[in-house]
């Protein structure tokens, strides 16, 4: 496949310079697919294509922007198959996992952006003036490879739906889904220079997206340290900083909850995405007394697992996306064995029955301690710790002593008591009992997980400026 040019002002044209990238499919460690890495210029031609959009899209209707979301969502509906098919090939998620949930949580995106968008009051009465919300203008939008598509979705359907126009830049690492959803827009009729995609790596396009004057905001998710760059090349031209970065969530397991179920459960959420998933629920805080239980509950959670071709409907596992994360993986399993923690299940090198493919054992570990550093790193694989404790506050302080705050989550028999524990995790959002997803509520972090918020009202409105009318 090649794929060797980007989406710019309404139209597929070559990059300013040619470059090439090959794409790798992890569960093969072969190319599959080329792209172009862009440059300056080319974010720069974006970059003003997005300009010149804006001053006419910025003043189109609720009507014309809900027109365009709906012409969005029947063809990615329409598509949402070929989507996670791609989804499959450029970073691993077992098919069945990138239909229900890669492919499908990201349509949820842009039919809550119209959901919103339907009921929302860009104008209301206050004191003796109006308030008026109006888009911020061109939005940089910076995404990873672990969710391709949604985090594409969390922010492009936001910003078109609000008024605003967009630069894309999605990971070089699996960019394909995001060119995919580009010849939706174009299908969609959306006018030129709305929505535009340049594909290149961080450094490069990146940073050029991050210091642009003509950039009026950046969302960026990915790693703490990346997002730290880009607030430092952002502030030259004090641009709104929307960032996603890394988690470390707990998942406090109270000593009244089923604890066999609610380990099992936990395993399973560590695993979403073979662990690379920045509000997995990494570690797991146990009742001392029921270390012996809990360990055997979690070896019979990893036995259920299916890792295999990811294009298999029956695979429930599949590989890391690259050769790097592989090896950060085995390094960070290796340190918790160097460290002395006890290995439950899994463990390093490959499968025994695997000899291709960026696969990984699914591993867990039990008597961490707080200071190891698989406790205090985002490992971004399919590795749990479990943590013991000896009273509620410990539990509390433990899931805590951490530089992130994406997620949390508690279990409990008494929903009371878990709600009280909720309350006291200092983190964007916290599940209860294994609570479903739901897409109008906030998602985002506290700490060094980031600021600012996607899905629902709260996404909606990182992407306007609000301003007062007086008189």
């Amino acid at each position: 496949m090649e794929n060797l040019k980007f989406y710019i002002d309404g139209a597929w044209v070559d990059p300013a310079a040619p470059s090439t990238l090959g794409i790798v499919n992890p569960a093969t460690e072969e190319i599959f697919a080329h792209i172009s890495l862009g440059s300056r210029n080319d974010v720069d031609r974006a970059a003003k294509a997005a300009r010149r959009a804006f001053a006419t899209y910025s003043e189109t209707s609720v009507e014309e922007r809900l027109s365009w979301l709906q012409k969005i969502i029947e063809r990615f509906r329409a598509r949402l198959p070929e989507l996670a098919r791609m989804m499959t090939l450029e970073m691993g998620a077992p098919i069945t996992f990138a239909t229900e949930r890669q492919a499908t949580v990201a349509l949820f995106h842009f039919e809550e952006a119209a959901r919103v968008l339907a009921q929302y009051k860009f104008e209301e009465g206050m004191g003796n003036g109006i308030i008026r919300r109006e888009p911020i203008g061109v939005c940089g939008l910076i995404t990873p490879w672990n969710w391709p598509l949604n985090q594409v979705a969390s922010k492009v359907a936001p910003a078109l739906a609000t008024g605003c126009t967009v630069v894309l830049k999605p990971s070089e690492i699996a960019p394909l889904s995001a060119m995919l959803l580009a010849e939706i827009v174009h299908g969609a009729g959306v006018p030129a220079g709305v929505f535009n995609l340049v594909n290149g790596d961080g450094p490069t396009v990146g940073e050029a997206i991050a210091a642009h004057p003509e950039i009026d905001m950046v969302s960026f998710t990915g790693s703490t340290a990346a997002g730290v760059r880009v607030a430092r090349l952002a502030a030259d031209t004090i641009k709104r900083v929307a960032q996603e970065l890394g988690g470390k969530s707990a998942n406090i397991i109270l000593a009244d909850a089923d604890l066999k179920a609610a380990v099992i459960q936990g395993v399973h959420a560590c695993y979403t995405n073979a662990g690379q998933n920045c509000q997995s629920p990494t570690r797991m805080l146990i009742p001392r007394a029921q270390r012996d239980a809990a360990f055997e509950a979690a070896r019979e959670a990893v036995d259920s697992i299916r890792l295999g071709d990811p294009l298999d409907p029956a695979s429930t596992m599949g590989p890391l996306v690259s050769q790097a994360q592989f090896q950060k993986v085995q390094e960070l399993i290796r340190s918790g064995i160097d460290e002395g923690a006890t290995l439950v299940a899994g463990g390093t090198g490959r499968p025994a029955e695997i000899n291709r493919g960026y696969y990984v054992r699914p591993t867990v570990f039990g008597d961490v301690m707080p200071q190891m550093k698989i406790a205090r790193e985002e490992i971004f694989g399919p590795v749990l710790s479990i943590m013991s404790y000896d009273s509620e506050d410990e539990a509390i302080e433990i899931a805590n002593d951490t530089p992130f705050g994406l997620a949390g989550f508690v279990q409990s028999r008494d929903p009371g008591r878990a709600r009280a524990v909720a309350n006291r995790i200092r983190a964007g959002r916290v599940y209860l009992n294994g609570a479903p997803f739901d897409r109008s509520l906030p998602f985002g972090g506290y700490k060094q997980s980031g600021n600012g918020r996607e899905f629902g009202v709260f996404g909606f409105e990182e992407y306007l400026e609000v301003k007062a009318i007086l008189g």
